[in-house]
This record gives C-alpha cells, sequence and structure tokens, in this order.
C-alpha cells in the first residue's frame, strides 16, 4: 500500500454489485423495482444507486433516474404497455461504478385493462329539458382502460356535427351545443367500447319553445250578462304539455283588453259580469312551461248585451225560528268548602228568549238573602257563598226557565270545619277545667262565630 510522508492512502475501490434485484410492481405503464445494499461497499461509503434499462433486443442501456438514488427501490416511469424490458441497478461510490446487480429475466409491461362503464350522472337519468336558444353542455364522465372508444348517436342516426360538437378525453366526453333548437330533442347514445368490452347510456334531452295560439276560438251564445265560449287546442304545442290557456275580454268602446281567467285547464269558459248595452270581443293565449303564446286566437262575432229584458227578482227567504228551550251547557260540580272561606259554584246555559235564572238550596229558593251572591252574565250563571259555616252545606240546585220550557241541575257543596287544637301546655293557662272540656269550649265558640256571619 503506497505511502505519502509515512501516512497509509488507502486506494478507492468500488462497491460489490447490489443485491436481490427483483421486481416489486409492474402495471401498463410503470415497473417498480428493489434490491438489497451490496455485501461490501468500500472505506467512504456508498454514494448511491443508478438504475438502467432497455428494451428485450437492443444494445443500448437507458438511465432511469438522471441523480443517484440512496434508496434500495426505484419506480421506473412512462412505459409503453407491451413492452419487454431488462433491468439493472449499479452501486456508486467514490471508487466508481460495481458491477450491476441484474434482474435475472426480462420483465413485461403489462396491458391492465379495466372494463368500460359510463357513470352517467344522476340529473341526466331522466328527461334533460332545456328552452329553445339556450346552451347544452353536458359532462358524461367514463372508465375504461385503455383508453375506449367512444360513439354517438341520436334517435339510432349518427350525430349531425354541424349542430352538436363531441369532445372526448380519457376520463369523459362532452356533448356541447351552442344554440338549442327543437330539432335537437330526441333520444341521443353513448357507447364506450374496450376490445370486445362495451357499455352504453342513454340520455333524453328535450328542447321546448313558447306554444302557438289555440286553433280557433268561438262565441257560442249570450244571455243576460254573461259569454260563453269555445276554443280548440294549438297545433304547435311547444314541444311541450299545454299546461292552460289565459282568457281576456275586450269592450269594444275602449278597445282596451283585461284579463279575466287565467292558468285556466278547460277549452270552454263562460265570462260573467258583463256591463249590460256594451258589446265584447274574446281572445284566448296558450300556455306551456316555457311561457304565454306570442299571438292569441280573437272571437269573430261581437257579444252585445242588451240592455231591455231584464227584470231582478230577489229571492224569498224564509225566517228562522231562533226560540229554544233552555239547556245547560256546562253542569254544576260537588265540591267541598272550608269554613269561613267564601266559595262559588259555577254552571252555564243557553236558550232564547233569555231564561230566568233561579237558585235553590234544599229544594227552597234562596232569594235575596245576603249571604248568598248570583249573577247570570252572557249565560255564566255563578253562585257566591260567602264566608260559608257548616249549616251552609246541602245540595244546591240552579233551574232555567223560559217560554220555550225549563231545565234545572244540581250538585252536593260539603263545608268542612276547621279545628283548633289547644296543648297541654296552654291548658294551664285555664286552671281547673281539663284538656277535654277546653276542646268543647272551643268548638261551640267556633260555631257561634260562624252562625253570627
Amino acid at each position: 500500500m503506497p505511502r505519502v510522508c509515512g501516512a497509509v492512502i488507502k486506494a478507492k475501490v468500488p462497491s460489490s454489485a447490489p443485491l436481490n434485484v427483483s421486481v416489486d410492481d409492474v402495471n401498463d405503464s410503470s415497473l417498480t423495482i428493489k434490491w438489497k445494499t451490496p455485501e461490501t461497499v468500500g472505506s467512504s461509503g456508498l454514494s448511491g444507486y443508478t438504475v438502467e434499462y432497455r428494451k428485450d433486443g437492443t444494445t443500448d442501456w437507458i438511465v432511469a433516474n438522471e441523480e443517484l438514488t440512496l434508496a434500495d427501490r426505484y419506480c421506473i416511469r412512462n412505459l409503453t404497455a407491451g413492452d419487454l424490458l431488462n433491468v439493472r441497478v449499479v452501486a456508486v461510490n467514490p471508487g466508481g461504478r460495481s458491477e450491476p446487480g441484474v434482474l435475472p429475466e426480462p420483465v413485461p409491461i403489462r396491458d391492465i385493462g379495466d372494463k368500460p362503464k359510463i357513470r352517467l350522472p344522476r340529473s341526466l337519468r331522466s328527461r334533460y329539458v332545456k328552452k329553445v336558444g339556450e346552451q347544452i353542455n353536458l359532462v358524461i364522465p367514463f372508465i375504461g382502460k385503455p383508453k375506449p372508444a367512444l360513439s354517438w348517436l341520436k334517435d339510432g342516426q349518427p350525430l349531425d356535427t354541424k349542430r352538436v360538437n363531441i369532445r372526448n378525453s380519457d376520463r369523459d366526453s362532452i356533448l356541447f351545443i351552442r344554440s338549442a333548437q327543437r330539432e335537437d330533442s330526441g333520444i341521443y347514445e353513448m357507447t364506450v367500447k374496450v376490445e370486445s368490452f362495451e357499455d352504453k347510456a342513454t340520455l333524453a334531452i328535450q328542447t321546448v319553445d313558447l306554444p302557438g295560439p289555440p286553433s280557433s276560438v268561438k262565441l257560442v251564445d249570450a244571455w243576460g250578462f254573461n259569454a260563453a265560449l269555445e276554443w280548440t287546442p294549438p297545433k304547435d304545442n311547444g314541444n311541450s304539455d299545454i299546461t292552460g290557456y289565459m282568457v281576456q275580454k275586450a269592450d269594444k268602446k275602449t278597445g282596451e283588453w283585461f284579463t279575466v281567467l287565467e292558468h285556466y285547464h278547460r277549452l270552454t269558459a263562460t265570462v260573467s259580469d258583463l256591463i249590460m248595452g256594451n258589446s265584447y270581443l274574446f281572445r284566448v293565449f296558450s300556455e306551456n312551461q316555457v311561457g304565454r303564446s306570442e299571438s292569441s286566437a280573437v272571437t269573430k262575432k261581437v257579444a252585445t248585451i242588451q240592455k231591455t229584458g231584464i227584470v231582478y227578482k230577489p229571492p224569498e227567504y224564509q225566517e228562522h225560528d231562533f226560540s229554544e228551550a233552555p239547556k245547560f251547557t256546562t253542569p254544576l260540580i260537588d265540591r267541598a268548602a272550608t269554613v269561613g272561606y267564601t266559595t262559588k259554584l259555577l254552571c252555564s246555559v243557553r236558550g232564547c228568549p233569555k231564561p230566568k235564572i233561579e237558585w235553590l238550596k234544599n229544594q227552597m229558593i234562596i232569594g235575596n238573602d245576603p249571604k248568598f251572591r248570583q249573577i247570570s252574565n252572557q249565560g255564566i250563571c255563578s253562585l257566591e257563598i260567602r264566608k260559608p259555616c257548616s249549616f251552609d252545606g246541602g245540595v244546591y240546585t240552579c233551574r232555567a226557565k223560559n217560554a220555550q220550557g225549563e231545565a234545572v241541575v244540581s250538585c252536593k257543596l260539603e263545608v268542612k270545619r276547621t279545628y283548633l287544637y289547644i296543648t297541654n301546655k296552654e291548658s294551664q293557662n285555664f286552671p281547673g277545667l281539663s284538656l277535654k272540656i277546653c276542646h268543647n269550649l272551643l268548638y261551640v265558640f267556633t260555631t257561634v262565630c260562624c252562625k253570627m256571619h
């Protein structure tokens, strides 16, 4: 080994060849290979790898990577399906290139095909409607490998390329019409084909326009303040269903047109509320989803509303008898009250003429007893019992009378007593009296106070 000024200089030698060169993946346009690090890389280390390939039957090697790669995997791109490639990998270090690691056998670039499939947008799966003069621009995606062959038909015939433009790419087809006309309506069929496989899609295009006027309109009859009209559908519906008609009238004196019916669906109509002594012309327009016809059909005859022979006889109405016997619509409800707390009984009654209201307690008329307050307003009857005591309990009845009859409704009122209790400690304030005697005296006192109220 050479020496320079006493130092030993190591010679730079190439590394050994990359190991186990093999195919990792292959498709119709790329090839991915992988390998393992050489057994010896040299004292200066490894700078990288160069991947080279050539078509089978040729002698010139093509460098796949312009710059060295440090990875142990590389993808060769932009290949052509059907080619048979030889591939090798060279390790590079400061000592130079190694012996190449070569794939054992040539690799065929496979032609991986996908069956053709048209992905028709949801909006085109039903009838596609456009107005005359509007632009049609439909994008229809598809898939298929290799690139499918595309064709279009309209109503089973080849497209008129003067009217319809077709633009195809690798993934979609565009049908373009700059200004749609009536003749562009029809069934369009798109076909994509790869070898023996094909897929088809159909779409219905409908171009619509304003309809023509009704074919004819005539005045059938005129009587009183009315005129009867009749017309026939238009010969040209604008390539769309007729959705209705608009009827107008014009007084011959003024010549101004006024709309009397809009969005009318029948072929006959009666125009009313015409003015006596005036003469009228009528016209009818057709309507479809685009709009109203530009022209109309006009009656040839004039409807003249005569002044004489019109006698108005007002209708006769039989007077209704609204008399009704009293009837309670809301009954009295049994309830309980507390001694000393004012309570109220409520019910509602109807009848014509207005019934007279009476209140009874235990079948006795209450009358003008100041303890009770009786109110009747708009059919609502109420009885207020002021500070009731236990003697005010019983059966209360509300009676309603008028010339047609009478009605009664009853309820039961229970007045509960409020008890006061004296404890043993409080009874000591009354020496000589037992606790039971104190309770009896308190009961008598409470009862007397209730009667005084």
